[in-house]
């Protein structure tokens, strides 16, 4: 039986290698948009070959009221 090995980033090393802030990518994390992902205690180990997901916030200022 062979056991695949991955190997995982800290959420430091991948919201530099990713361009976002910690406490943005910890969102990301808890909202379950990275493949992968595992929490353990406190901390987030995201996959290496993990892609940045896209920014689904509204950027353009308006606000659509449904």
């Amino acid at each position: 039986m062979e056991r695949k090995i991955m190997e995982f980033m800290t959420v430091k090393e991948t919201a530099t290698k990713w361009g976002l802030s910690e406490r943005r990518l910890q969102t990301i994390c808890n909202e379950g948009m990275i493949p992968g992902v595992i929490k353990f205690g406190r901390s987030w180990a995201i996959p290496v070959n993990a892609q940045k997901p896209v920014d689904k916030r509204i950027k353009s200022g308006k606000y659509v009221k449904s």
